[in-house]
C-alpha cells in the first residue's frame, strides 16, 4: 500500500473490538495512515455502517474516492451472529442498561423457539430501540432516553432473509441472522422475547458479513497498526 493508492481509494476490512465505537476505529486507522504515508490532513476516510460499542465484527472503512461507495455498501444485506437471553428485558434491549423486568421462561421449549423464528422471516414491522442514534426533534433518540424523556417511535419496515437458531441453552439462545439495511438486532431480540410470551435482550452481537465482504478477511485495529509498523 502507498499514499497514491490510499488517496485513490481503498476498502479496508476491520474486525471492530468490543467497547470500541465505529468512530474510534476510523480515527485509529486515520492516525496510522497519516503518520505512515504522510497524507494530507483532510484525506477522505469513513465507515460503511455503524456498529454499536457492545458489538464486534466487520466494519468496512473506505478511503479516498471509495468513500463515494459507502452508501452502496451500506445498502447490502448484513449477517450477524449473537446471543439473546430470555426471561428479562432492558430499556436499551442490550447490556448498555440494567434489567428492568423479568418474565417466566418455564413454558419455553426448543420446539416453541424454532416455531417462533418463522414469524420473523420476510418483511416485518420493527420499532428501533429508544437507545439508538436515530434523530427525532433534532436530538438522537438515546439523548432523549438518557434525559428521561418519553418519545413516540414509529415502526419501520425491514426484511429478515434468514433467522437460524444455532444453540439453545436456556435462558441463552444463540442465533444467526441475515437482514436488510436498517434492521436493529436489539429490537429483534426484544420482539422475539415478546413473541415467546416472555422477555428478551441481546447480550452478544457480532457482524460477520456485509454483502460479499466477510469478517474472516478482516483484521483488528491493533493488528492493522502492527502491520504498518512492520512495513517501515
Amino acid at each position: 500500500m502507498n499514499a497514491e493508492e490510499i488517496l485513490a481509494g481503498k476498502v479496508l476490512l476491520i474486525d471492530k473490538p468490543l467497547k470500541w465505537s465505529s468512530f474510534q476505529a476510523v480515527n485509529k486507522l486515520k492516525y496510522i495512515l497519516k503518520r505512515k504515508y504522510d497524507l494530507p490532513k483532510k484525506f477522505k476516510i469513513g465507515h460503511a455502517g455503524t456498529l454499536d460499542p457492545l458489538a464486534t465484527g466487520l466494519l468496512i472503512i473506505c478511503t479516498g474516492k471509495f468513500t463515494k461507495s459507502i452508501t452502496e455498501i451500506q445498502a447490502q444485506a448484513k449477517e450477524y451472529t449473537g446471543t439473546i437471553v430470555l426471561g428479562a428485558t432492558t430499556p436499551s434491549y442490550d447490556l448498555e442498561t440494567e434489567i428492568d423486568a423479568t418474565f417466566p421462561t418455564e413454558h419455553i421449549t426448543e420446539e416453541l423457539i424454532l416455531e417462533t423464528t418463522k414469524q420473523f422471516i420476510g418483511e416485518i414491522d420493527q420499532k428501533p430501540p429508544v437507545f439508538s442514534a436515530i434523530k427525532k426533534d433534532g436530538k438522537r433518540l438515546y439523548e432523549h432516553a438518557r434525559a428521561g424523556e418519553e418519545v413516540e417511535i414509529q415502526s419501520r419496515k425491514t426484511t429478515i432473509h434468514e433467522f437460524e437458531i444455532t444453540k439453545i441453552q436456556l435462558p441463552e439462545v444463540d442465533f444467526r441472522v441475515k437482514c436488510s439495511k436498517g434492521t436493529y438486532i436489539r429490537s429483534l431480540a426484544y420482539d422475539f422475547g415478546l413473541a415467546l410470551q416472555s422477555g428478551g435482550h441481546l447480550t452478544v452481537l457480532r457482524r460477520t458479513k456485509i454483502g460479499d465482504y466477510s469478517v474472516e478477511n478482516a483484521i483488528t485495529p491493533d493488528d492493522f497498526a502492527q502491520l504498518h509498523e512492520d512495513e517501515k
